[in-house]
């Protein structure tokens, strides 16, 4: 049974959906102002693991992540580039969903802009001030007021009394209290979007964004709320208090996820510190599921550091699952074998430990021991059991978006040899070369290829998928 920890409970729960074999998941995503940086690749890649594996269980998912295409981040770095708002934001949506879909990640089931939800927004805002939950403040922006929710703080484990204690009425006279939050900025300036009110012009604050998709898409029955660990206070905080002050309700979102930092020389990383590696640069310079490996080796709840060794670790590790790979026979025929159930216990521990809050580091182990006993039957000229091993590999380690490559589209994409082009072109053209050869049954050229290869430190292996090169010393 799956079990997943719940941030707002701080325990592992079993896991139980609003309705019965459906889940609706929403992650918060990209504030589209820049480019993806490689921290939002692990958020992402950690949600589209859970998607695949909830789908693995037969679960019907409505899975949503949004978009946040207004902010003043966005409305800053579109002055910054003498450009309109809309033209950035749609030029970084595109990027964003390249990345994504370089990184092999499911498409969400929707991916709402929060411009489109500008009139759900004025609406709740217009309950909280009729209900007392929010005012207008002295410079015309309407600010919640965190002091009308009692159980402010229960998600982040915050305490309301000490956050007083950073209060500044010097910084905050337009506020009741310093920790209040925006909800909607009043707005005059020409050049920045805004939007008609009862208020008057204006455009919405950040944390109200979720709570108005979560109501027109859920309503109260969203069961997995997700986002990065950053994300937990005051956003997170913040869109949860709204929510249950708009349904009159304490339980908005059933399961809280939050995805551990990734940390570059054990900082982390943000574009606030100037120390982000971009997304595509990553994708350009290593195989997606390498990249994905990476993510996975490491608890999502666990900070996770980055660094070109550890990324070339994951490399050789996958190259390790792939390698017994090449070994399948494609169509085999498993004939009926008491001793298959023997291995049976492989896929138990596997799920075992996938239910144990999606714990990835311990089901890799177990793919590694799969492919451990696979190779010792190869070589002991058990071919039956050695298939039914690497049929069992490929489909456990495909619930999690791994080895899901043709292994010798895997090899070929090796980006670690792409410190010599020229060399790797000509590589290819004499793997080419003899291919064609021994199709032609011309095995006298193909030997004197494959010996040219080898003087170049490039070692050959013929599989079923194709040709496999290797680089040796």
């Amino acid at each position: 049974m799956l079990k997943i920890f719940n941030t707002l409970t701080k325990k592992k729960e079993l896991f139980d959906s609003y309705h019965k074999r459906k889940v609706n998941i929403y992650v918060c995503g990209i504030t589209v102002y820049d480019y993806c940086h490689i921290g939002h690749g692990r958020t992402f890649t950690v949600f589209d693991m859970i998607v695949r594996y909830l789908k693995h269980l037969k679960y019907s998912l409505k899975y949503v992540r949004n978009i946040t295409d207004i902010d003043d981040k966005v409305i800053k770095k579109s002055q910054e580039n003498k450009e309109s708002v809309f033209s950035l934001t749609n030029r970084m949506i595109l990027s964003m969903q390249e990345d994504f879909l370089n990184l092999g990640l499911l498409p969400p089931s929707i991916e709402p802009r929060a411009t489109e939800y500008i009139n759900i927004m004025i609406s709740m805002i217009k309950y909280f001030l009729d209900k007392k939950f929010a005012y207008i403040s002295d410079n015309g922006d309407i600010f919640f007021s965190i002091n009308s929710y009692k159980s402010y703080g229960l998600l982040s484990n915050q305490i309301l009394n000490h956050l007083k204690t950073n209060y500044n009425i010097n910084a905050y006279d337009f506020k009741h209290f310093n920790h209040d939050f925006v909800l909607w900025k009043k707005s005059n300036k020409f050049n920045e979007p805004k939007w008609s009110s009862p208020w008057g012009l204006g455009r919405p604050g950040w944390h109200i964004e979720c709570s108005s998709i979560n109501h027109k898409i859920f309503g109260k029955n969203l069961d997995i709320h997700g986002g990065g660990l950053d994300l937990l206070f005051p956003h997170h905080e913040n869109e949860r208090a709204q929510s249950n002050c708009f349904y009159d309700y304490n339980q908005y979102g059933k399961y809280w996820i939050h995805v551990g930092m990734l940390l570059l020389k054990n900082q982390k990383m943000s574009k606030r510190l100037h120390n982000t590696l971009l997304l595509k640069n990553l994708i350009n310079q290593y195989n997606s599921e390498v990249i994905r490996y990476f993510f996975l080796s490491t608890h999502y709840r666990s900070p996770i550091f980055y660094d070109e060794k550890n990324i070339k670790k994951s490399y050789l590790s996958l190259r390790n699952l792939y390698f017994t790979l090449t070994k399948q026979i494609y169509n085999y025929q498993f004939l009926a074998h008491d001793v298959f159930s023997k291995f049976r216990n492989f896929s138990i521990q596997f799920y075992q430990a996938m239910d144990d809050d999606f714990n990835t580091p311990k089901a890799i182990s177990i793919l590694f021991e799969i492919s451990k006993k696979a190779i010792f039957f190869l070589n002991n000229h058990r071919i039956d059991l050695a298939q039914y091993l690497i049929f069992q590999l490929k489909h456990l380690a495909n619930t999690i978006g791994l080895l899901c490559q043709n292994p010798n589209v895997f090899f070929m994409q090796n980006k670690f040899l792409n410190h010599n082009q020229s060399l790797d072109i000509n590589i290819m053209n004499l793997i080419e070369d003899r291919d064609i050869a021994r199709k032609n049954k011309q095995w006298i050229l193909a030997d004197k290829l494959r010996r040219k290869l080898f003087r170049l430190n490039i070692i050959l292996e013929d599989t079923p998928a194709g040709t496999i090169w290797k680089k040796i010393g």
